[in-house]
């Protein structure tokens, strides 16, 4: 059980994030909907009160596509809260049409992973004084085919949407297994695990502000991962008493497409070291967020 246990779920409106939330409820942990559209976070929160009538459900609004958002939100919460137990670094955006966040950064990569970058480091205070506390950060199968291109991040020197996803996730998942490794380097007792929810029906209904026809959502639907089972690896992630951080947790099934989550390995694209401190560099630098670890020691 959770109990007297705090998580934050980025994106816990809907989906995968949603069905994560039913299930840190059903244990009784306190959940934090971090969501862009309070309005609709309010929508969720008030279908799970349904469900669990005694549950702590907290809205709070966060755009992950705006650094300002995410200082406000990191300062909201330390104001109201002296522990994290848990961070789910969830939400995401997949293939929209060419489009800058708010500060500059290309949608896909300044909002997956950008975004949660910074929230974590501007958290990390927290996590780091909350024993037992891990960070969990959501990527997917369409990691083995990124690459992260250094030199066109911003998507000005040409712009494909599914190229930009996968890297995207690829850099979540070498931000996860990069954070562990300084975590444990720093001697800090916070872990950080990686997860992928397979294909979920919910990862291809929707391109940017595209919604595809009825009939091939349908169809997606008898083949695909529905969230509820997607969200099985991001729960298995945040609780399992058995991880020590720097796993990589997903469906087996299928070519890791669909069934109950276990432990995987990541792609060898996102092994490379000379590529995770890079990016780790580049994302301290375009976000302004420093990861201070020798003072959290």
């Amino acid at each position: 059980m959770l109990t007297g246990k705090t998580a934050i779920i980025t994106g816990g409106n809907s989906g995968i994030g949603f069905e994560t939330a039913k299930g840190l409820l059903a244990i009784e942990a306190r959940v934090i909907l971090a969501v862009r559209n309070t309005e609709k976070g309010n929508r969720a929160r008030a279908a799970l009160m349904e469900l669990h009538p005694s549950a702590q459900i907290d809205v709070m609004k966060l755009d992950l596509a705006d650094l300002e958002s995410i200082q406000a939100f990191a300062e909201e919460f330390r104001n109201a809260f002296d522990k994290l137990d848990i961070l789910i670094n969830n939400a995401g955006i997949m293939a929209p049409p060419y489009s800058k966040t708010r500060d500059g950064f290309e949608l896909q990569f300044g909002s997956n992973h950008l975004g949660h970058f910074a929230l974590t480091g501007l958290l990390m205070p927290l996590l780091a004084n909350t024993p037992g506390s891990r960070v969990v950060t959501v990527s997917s199968r369409a990691h083995s085919r990124g690459s992260v291109d250094f030199a066109n991040l911003d998507g000005s020197k040409g712009y494909q949407a599914k190229k930009f996803y996968n890297q995207s996730k690829l850099a979540n998942l070498y931000f996860a297994m990069e954070l562990d490794k300084r975590l444990k380097e720093n001697g800090l007792q916070t872990i950080s695990v990686a997860c992928h929810p397979g294909v979920s029906a919910t990862n291809i209904l929707k391109f940017g502000q595209r919604e595809i026809p009825t009939f091939f959502k349908s169809i997606a639907n008898l083949f695909l991962q529905p969230p509820d089972m997607g969200a099985l690896a991001t729960i298995y992630a945040a609780v399992d008493a058995h991880l020590t951080g720097g796993e990589y947790i997903g469906p087996v099934a299928q070519f890791q497409r669909r069934g109950y989550p276990a432990l995987g390995t990541p792609h060898a694209n996102a092994t490379d070291q000379e590529i995770s401190l890079r990016l780790w560099e580049v994302s301290e630098n375009l976000t302004a967020v420093s990861y201070d670890f020798e003072r959290l020691e």
